[in-house]
């Protein structure tokens, strides 16, 4: 299976089990009145949201580049990253004003037993869920199903704690003031996936154990004296990496072209996704500093 294939089938696995959470959830929440509960249907509802913006931002992002966009179209999946953030801080901020309301009302939980079923069912659910998630990340590296996998990571622990509430659930403080503690935890899980979502928007450069591992193949490549300018960013699936290759100052231009051609195919053997622009100058210009523009090495 592909990566593309992978990515798309994880968008699908998402959708799916968020619709089966919030309709079982929903009927938690009406049989047992539960605070938490309802903190974690909302969650679910958001997630079909959330999950529907990161299914069609994978797909636009799978879109291969074209006259109009010549850099393809992976800014697609961080927009849709960022916009869930919002969703998700938005959906805690109402959970923390309706749990100070149920604090002050004293409200108590009903048919704890049929809660605590469901929310195992949902528990079981999402730890599946976030399994293949984090299988797809690791085979595509794709930014929307990384912030779709962190917020699903949050749901886990908002399970757990909606959990101990209903077994905590003869206190009736214990239930809404676990609510507001999932609400933090969901609002933290929106800061992750917003500044996770900017950098990418903003062009940050790659980790720097990525960068190294490029430079190191660069170096690598026979004939290659040096390299400078290295920069790199992502885009979605899509990474672009664009450095000057320093070559022996004599060599024709069809050998220089050779030599870039051949580190090119070293890159691209390592890397999926990835788009490489290399410039070839003579090596006898490394310590023209005034050469070198792009920012610090």
């Amino acid at each position: 299976m592909s990566n593309a294939q992978l990515v798309r089938l994880a968008t699908l696995a998402s959708v799916s089990v968020a619709i089966t959470l919030l309709i079982v959830k929903f009927y938690a929440w009406v049989q047992t009145d539960s605070v938490s509960i309802l903190a974690s249907l909302l969650d679910s509802a958001f997630d079909i949201i959330a999950s529907l913006m990161i299914m069609l931002a994978v797909y636009i992002a799978q879109i291969p580049a074209d006259r109009e966009h010549r850099f393809g179209h992976g800014k697609a999946e961080p927009l849709a990253a960022l916009a869930q953030s919002v969703f998700i801080a938005g959906s805690a901020l109402y959970l923390i004003l309706y749990s100070i309301e149920r604090i002050w009302t004293n409200a108590e939980v009903e048919k704890v037993s049929i809660g605590l079923s469901v929310m195992l069912l949902s528990l079981f659910l999402t730890v599946t869920l976030v399994s293949f998630q984090k299988y797809v990340i690791r085979k595509t590296h794709s930014t929307a199903i990384a912030a779709d996998a962190l917020h699903y990571l949050s749901d886990i622990l908002a399970t757990l704690l909606v959990i101990v509430s209903l077994i905590f659930s003869h206190l009736n403080w214990v239930d809404p003031i676990l609510a507001i503690v999932i609400a933090v935890w969901i609002l933290h899980s929106a800061y992750q996936i917003a500044k996770d979502a900017i950098n990418q928007l903003l062009d940050r450069e790659l980790p720097e154990e990525m960068r190294q591992q490029i430079a190191d193949i660069i170096l690598q490549t026979p004939e290659v004296l040096g390299l400078n300018d290295l920069r790199t960013y992502q885009s979605g699936p899509n990474r672009f990496v664009q450095f000057d290759l320093e070559l022996d100052d004599h060599l024709t231009l069809q050998e220089a072209h050779h030599i870039a051609e051949e580190v090119t195919d070293r890159l691209h053997k390592n890397f999926e996704n990835l788009d490489v622009v290399v410039h070839q100058e003579p090596v006898s210009l490394k310590n023209d500093h005034d050469h070198h523009t792009w920012g610090k090495e």
